[in-house]
């Protein structure tokens, strides 16, 4: 993943800002469960091109391999094409129980129709991602850098006409949904009476979208790494984060790595999901968790 690369990650302050006090507002506003939160980790991709060295050698089908090693993946290929009731079908009977898919919207509502026009295009998106039946998670729309606040009204009657029983995220890109107070406000309060997750993107160059601004009781989370050693440490701050805002209400956490080059996400995932199951004692498999000898993680 390309989005917010810089070229000396060195130079960056990766310090996660404070909670927003509207996110401890919404979460203390949860009755407390003694639970353990939901959470999801995966990669953005399962292709064997982009995670060289995650496969063992003579691994025929790399969805059936990977879903054993995580419980999820960000499922950007939705992105790009349109995919048939049947593929939906297909990728849901080759993955284990418990497995979910979290979708991002085609490029055809969100970049080329810019949410107008839209709906017939939804619905058949909808009518063959529901063949994924319990694996669907979280759908995600992500909005075109150049999709500004100007555009809050499409927003608007996209958000009010989806259906509430589908869960969706949406990320906005476009720098003044963020350097306006008053903007944000209006954005973050339309999510949050919907019931949309705001997604979070920690990422070098835009560090405005590292918000905290959480709208309603899921950590929709995309973190992009550096391939620098800087990764892990902000991994290590992430975990802090998610354990304070668990014991503030939190109970759903989904969070996908990426990497500008991808074939370090699964060794930082590892990392990631060690310190996640340690410290909100939930039980996450460890990918590739045999091959450890050869990742030198901690």
């Amino acid at each position: 993943m390309k989005f917010g690369k810089v070229e000396h990650p060195e130079l960056i302050d990766f310090t996660l800002p404070k909670t927003h006090p509207k996110t401890i507002e919404l979460l203390s506003s949860y009755e407390k469960s003694n639970n353990k939160p939901s959470v999801f980790v995966g990669c953005a991709k399962w292709n064997k091109a982009d995670l060289k060295g995650f496969y063992p050698k003579g691994t025929k089908d790399e969805l059936e391999y990977y879903s054993k090693q995580f419980n999820s993946i960000e499922l950007n290929a939705t992105f790009y094409r349109q995919f048939s009731a049947e593929q939906f079908a297909k990728w849901r009977t080759k993955t284990p129980k418990g497995f979910k898919f979290f979708p991002k919207l085609g490029q055809e509502i969100s970049h080329w129709k810019r949410l107008e026009g839209v709906q017939d295009a939804v619905n058949i998106y909808l009518d063959n991602a529901s063949n994924l039946e319990e694996k669907l998670g979280t759908i995600f729309l992500q909005l075109h850098s150049n999709f500004g606040p100007k555009n809050f009204d499409k927003l608007q009657n996209f958000a009010v006409s989806w259906p509430n029983e589908i869960p969706l995220a949406i990320e906005v890109r476009h720098p003044d949904w963020f350097e306006d107070r008053e903007v944000f406000d209006e954005f973050t309060q339309l999510l949050e009476e919907n019931s949309i997750a705001n997604v979070l993107v920690d990422t070098a160059g835009r560090r405005d979208m590292v918000h905290m601004r959480l709208t309603n009781n899921e950590a929709f989370i995309r973190y992009v790494g550096a391939n620098h050693p800087t990764d892990y440490t902000r991994l290590d701050e992430w975990v802090e984060r998610l354990k304070e805002w668990n014991d503030l209400g939190l109970q759903n956490i989904n969070f996908f790595i990426h990497q500008n080059l991808e074939v370090e996400s699964p060794l930082l995932a590892a990392y990631f999901i060690k310190k996640l199951n340690k410290e909100l004692g939930v039980d996450l498999k460890i990918p590739n968790e045999e091959n450890n000898q050869q990742m030198t993680l901690l």
